[in-house]
This record gives structure tokens, C-alpha cells and sequence, in this order.
């Protein structure tokens, strides 16, 4: 193991912490309410058997930052098992959940002023752990509707990512900037805009420029058809799921996304394919898609309903780029060949998550399950597949972040 070595807060189901280790990160201690995203977080890091150890994992962040005492366990454990010592570690990363700030969360959601929710506290105890452990880089991430959020309806836009800028204004031997990057232009099947505050160490980079903080923009990112026509089964519908590959990899990134975790091959054809499981849509939404399919996406006035998006791909970008981000709702798009909505390995292709990576959970779940209620002071949501994926941190954008930071701190 290498002495790059992190620690990931609010690690959801794992897509910042595999770009980092693409980049040549190891994770050391994981951080993740919800077990279902844990599991999915440890079963695909069999190589790092610690991190099924207590000792370093935990899901409420506050069983670490909660107090003094616990931190320095964790440093104790840390020179332990890697002769880690306080300004040895590498990097602390965190996004910590952000449904009271996205716009999604809050049309999905109940209406109750953001300072009333726990969640939106969570960059505090952000804080006290990149405190403690001094790392020569910290990265901070979360939604673009972080930068207009309110802690009251009568608030001032941006107050509270003004507050959550001035909690790390505290770590005085830190020199940080923030930005709003469009996942799109490192190499992602996505827009996604996400906030990142990114702070290096003084003593190892004594003057920084927002550019030097922030990796360089491409265009590399891969049309929808290139993505998924090896995943294309046109008789889907006979048992809604597909067990193994009908085809080798057709384009660069799907051999990219099905070369097997050890690098020494790709899925081939016949293989076994996972979470390749379909909707069984009802025949209404079936006609719907496929009228969608036959008028260029759109929706006749005998189709529409009260759900607020509901659009159909294309085969390929136009001159902008992607222009799409996923959810937490698979219903949210159709496919662009077939009246149908993602499956959760297309889903999780969007996050640029190689095929080999397992999810754990339930596949879906709606409703309070998945929103909680926080005027009646429900904050517990499940987090199935879908939304584990939707939360993430687009895998590529992580890793060409990694290979900003090792450059920035060696």
C-alpha cells in the first residue's frame, strides 16, 4: 500500500473513493449512515480487509468527531496499522447528504426551513476531523444548490454555504478555494454541476490559484450509444432481467467499464451481467414511452402528468455536451432504443462505475421510504440502489480530482 492514504466521510456507496483509488488513493477509514451504501462501500474493497474492522468504519460521523477521545483512537489505530501520525495523511474527503440543499431534494421533500434539519449541520463535524488529523489536502463536495440555500425561507441566498466557507476559514494552515465544476468536462456521461472546496496545506503549498486546485477540462466524455449498446437485449421484456452479456465490449468504454477488477481481461461475451434487471412498466407507460420514442421525446397531451421530468435520451449529444443528471429516480429518463427506463447498471454506467461493482440494497423504494418527512421530524430514508448510484460522486470526476491532489501535495 502506498503512503497515499485517505479518509472518506459521508462515503454514501462508494464513487469518490473508487475515482481516488483509480487516481492511487487507499482508503484507511470509511464514514456511512446508511448500511446498505456501507456494504456496498466494503464488499467491493475486499483488498482493504481493515476496513471491516470497527475500528475504522463507522456510520453516525459523530461516533468519530463526536468527541476527543475517539479521534485519538482512531490516530492510535491509524500509527498502528500504518504507522500513520498526525500531517502523515493524505487527504480527507467528504460530501456530506445533501437533500435539504438540492433542488431535487427540496421539491421531493417537505417544506421545512433548512436549519431545522440535522444533515445540514454535517460540514462541522467535517471540520473537527480534517482538525485533528491535519491532512495535506482536504476536498469538500456537495450540490450546486448548496450556493443559494437559506437557513430560513426569509434567509439570505448563499447563507449557509457562507457559514459552511467560514467553518473552514478555521483551519488557519490551510489555503482553499472552491469552485462549481460541470461533471461534464471531465469526461462524464453527465452535466452534474457539484461544489468543490478543495484546501492543501500550507507548509506544502504556500500560495495557491484557483486553477492550480482544479484538474484541466476535455471533452472526452462518451455519447449514450457508445455507453450502452452492448447492453441491449431486445428481448427484455420475456423475463425483465438479463443474466449474462450477449456481446462483447463494441467501444472504448465499455471494454473501460468491463475490464475486471484485477485489469487482466474484460467481461467477454456470455459473462455474467449483473443488476441488469427491468422495470415491468404497466402497458399505459409502455405506450407513453413508446410514443416518446416515435416523436422525438415528446410527451402528447393524452400522456402527460404531474411529474415534473420525465425525458427521453438520445443516442448522442449534441454540440453542449451531456445535458442530463441522475437521480435517485430511474423513471426520470427513457432509453433512447426502447420504451423503458435505466436499469441500475446502466444507472450506475452514468456514474462511470465499472461493471464489476456490486450493489447491495433494495433495487428501488418510493415515497417516505425514500424522501423521510421532515416536518413530522423524519429524517431516516432508505437508500437503495438507484439512489446509492444517484448520490454518488461521479467515479472519473473523483479520479482525475486524485490525480490533481497527488500532484498538488508531492
Amino acid at each position: 500500500m502506498s503512503n497515499l492514504k485517505f479518509i472518506d466521510l459521508f462515503a454514501g456507496c462508494g464513487g469518490l473513493s473508487l475515482g481516488l483509488e483509480q487516481a492511487g488513493f487507499h482508503p484507511v477509514y470509511v464514514n456511512e449512515l446508511n448500511n446498505d451504501a456501507l456494504n456496498t462501500y466494503l464488499i467491493n474493497r475486499s483488498e482493504y480487509k481493515h476496513l471491516n474492522l470497527k475500528e475504522f468504519h463507522s456510520n453516525d460521523i459523530k461516533e468519530l468527531s463526536g468527541s476527543k477521545k475517539k479521534l485519538e483512537e482512531l490516530s492510535k489505530n491509524l500509527k498502528s496499522k500504518f504507522n500513520i501520525k498526525k500531517g502523515d495523511l493524505s487527504l480527507v474527503v467528504g460530501g456530506p447528504p445533501c437533500q435539504g440543499y438540492s433542488g431535487i431534494g427540496h421539491r421531493r421533500s417537505y417544506k421545512v426551513d433548512k436549519e431545522k434539519i440535522p444533515s445540514n449541520y454535517l460540514y462541522k463535524e467535517m471540520y473537527k476531523v480534517i482538525e485533528h488529523f491535519n491532512p495535506k489536502a482536504f476536498i469538500f463536495e456537495n450540490v450546486r444548490g448548496l450556493l443559494s440555500a437559506r437557513w430560513t425561507k426569509n434567509g439570505v441566498k448563499g447563507e449557509i454555504f457562507k457559514d459552511v466557507l467560514k467553518q473552514f476559514s478555521k483551519l488557519k494552515n490551510y489555503n482553499y478555494d472552491y469552485s462549481l465544476v460541470q461533471s461534464k468536462d471531465y469526461g462524464v456521461p453527465q452535466n452534474r454541476p457539484r461544489v468543490l472546496v478543495i484546501g492543501i496545506r500550507k507548509d506544502i503549498k504556500s500560495k495557491i490559484n484557483k486553477e492550480d486546485l482544479f484538474p484541466n477540462k476535455d471533452k472526452s466524455y462518451p455519447h449514450l450509444e457508445q455507453l450502452f449498446s452492448d447492453l441491449i437485449d431486445k428481448n427484455y421484456n420475456k423475463d425483465f432481467v438479463t443474466n449474462s452479456y450477449l456481446s462483447d465490449p463494441k467501444t472504448k468504454i465499455q471494454r473501460t467499464l468491463r475490464t475486471r477488477k484485477n485489469k487482466n481481461s474484460f467481461l467477454s461475451k456470455g459473462d455474467k451481467l449483473t443488476d441488469q434487471e427491468y422495470s415491468n412498466h404497466s402497458p399505459n407507460i409502455v405506450k407513453k414511452f413508446k410514443s416518446m420514442l416515435n416523436n422525438d421525446g415528446v410527451i402528447k397531451d393524452k400522456f402527460k402528468t404531474k411529474k415534473f421530468a420525465q425525458r427521453l435520451l438520445n443516442k448522442r449529444w449534441n454540440g453542449k455536451g451531456p445535458n442530463i443528471t441522475a437521480t435517485s429516480l430511474p423513471d426520470d429518463y427513457v432509453h433512447y432504443s426502447q420504451p423503458r427506463s435505466l436499469t441500475v447498471r446502466e444507472w450506475a454506467r452514468l456514474q462511470m462505475f465499472p461493471d464489476w461493482y456490486q450493489f447491495k440494497g433494495k433495487r428501488t423504494t418510493g415515497g417516505l421510504r425514500r424522501a423521510g418527512n421532515p416536518q413530522k421530524g423524519i429524517f431516516d430514508r432508505e437508500v437503495p440502489k438507484y439512489t446509492q448510484i444517484g448520490n454518488a460522486v461521479p467515479v472519473e470526476l473523483a479520479k482525475r480530482l486524485g490525480e490533481k491532489i497527488i500532484k498538488l501535495i508531492n
